[in-house]
């Protein structure tokens, strides 16, 4: 497995956390030189290193030898609501999500079974890992942005380290199959969305598969629309540098008030509590300016970005500081009825047919399948 996990390495800067092997990193960080050492020594909770997303923007990866797989910097830069409304989000919740994450999807449980023994499977937002190891006729690698999920892999012996899905530290043609399940409606623009699939497709030998799967607009039980908080105005790249004021019309938008950085806490204040306000009932206005510029947007009458709740219990173990510093803050609130602390997770959710779109022009890839599962469209890609 060692040989295996070091030919797939590209020499990137990324965190190793292998809790089956856990030697690798320390007696092999010259074959590894993907590592580097600021990411290295969070193999047990008790010797926890997170690092932060401005240290893996700051530390994006020379390429593998050979290797051409650079996108632009805005792509690669990750947007302030994936900060605070994607990764710190699961990077709080983690323990209390995994406990939930342990059935696996017939669909995706059926293409890993139908692969060669033998080939090697890469699970890019891996999550708590349920996939890694399904068919252990194969070998699997899997990488996901929130350190704390990559700890719960590796505490259950899997190969695994923290990377970001528009920027995989893996050398090119190295895997025989990856997939993406419920990853890419978490980036909030199309170009990393595009990026992401494209990086998917790199990474697979020619004849690898492809299976990505997402969230559906089109959802099996209509009412859980109902309890998502629709975001106006779609996160453009205007807005993923923050040295680049928004050049938007103000409007009583939630995307509009999410632009902020963290060194700027006048900006985060305001910004901060006009989400308290929101999340108390105290300001009701989204809908109201979704409704309006649904309206009048012909090109845009379909709503796709949302912030989706998760229910925190009190008595979890997470519930601690970052939780208290993300009610202060008004990032989460407190629902008393429930006993839970509300995060808000981002997403964009997929209309029918937008996996195509996003595939199309990719002259190194075909679709070899596409379908709607459990409230999920689903693609199935072959590498040319």
């Amino acid at each position: 497995m060692i040989h295996i996990f070091s030919r797939i390495a590209a020499r990137s800067p990324r965190q190793a956390i292998s809790a089956s092997n856990r030697h690798i990193s320390r007696l092999h960080r010259e074959e590894f030189s993907c590592w580097n050492q600021a990411y290295q020594g969070i193999h047990s909770t008790s010797n926890h290193m997170t690092p932060s997303d401005e240290n893996l923007e700051a530390q994006a990866a020379p390429l593998a030898e050979g290797n051409n797989h650079s996108c632009s910097p805005s792509v690669q830069a990750t947007p302030d609501i994936e900060k605070k409304y994607v990764h710190r989000v699961y990077d709080a919740i983690a323990p209390h999500f995994s406990s939930t994450r342990f059935a696996k999807w017939p669909k995706v449980a059926g293409f890993l079974n139908s692969l060669r023994p033998g080939s090697v499977v890469l699970d890019t937002g891996c999550g708590n890992g349920k996939y890694l190891g399904f068919n252990p006729e194969c070998f699997y690698v899997g990488c996901d942005i929130s350190p704390p999920l990559i700890e719960i892999c590796a505490g259950r012996g899997h190969e695994v380290f923290v990377a970001d899905a528009v920027n995989m530290p893996y050398r090119e043609n190295v895997g025989d199959a990856a997939i993406s399940i419920a990853v890419l409606h978490h980036l909030s623009t199309e170009d990393r969305r595009r990026k992401a699939i494209e990086e998917l497709v790199r990474v697979v030998k020619r004849g690898g598969l492809v299976l990505i799967t997402v969230w559906a607009v089109e959802q099996e039980d209509k009412s859980l629309l109902n309890k998502w908080t629709p975001l106006c105005d779609k996160y453009n790249e205007e807005w993923v540098d923050p040295s680049s004021p928004p050049v938007r019309s103000q409007s009583a938008t939630m995307l509009d008030s999410i632009q902020e950085t963290d060194e700027d806490t006048g900006i985060t204040k305001q910004t901060d509590e006009q989400l308290k306000n929101i999340y108390d009932g105290s300001e009701d206005k989204t809908a109201a300016a979704c409704s309006d510029s649904l309206i009048m947007d012909e090109h845009d009458k379909t709503q796709q970005e949302y912030f989706v709740p998760w229910h925190l219990p009190f008595h979890r173990a997470e519930i601690g500081v970052a939780s208290a510093a993300a009610l202060q803050n008004g990032l989460a609130k407190k629902d008393d009825k429930k006993g839970t602390v509300v995060y808000n997770r981002y997403y964009h959710i997929f209309v029918e047919g937008e996996l195509q779109r996003l595939v199309a022009g990719m002259k190194n890839a075909a679709i070899v399948d596409q379908f709607y599962d459990k409230s999920n469209w689903c693609i199935l890609l072959e590498k040319l």
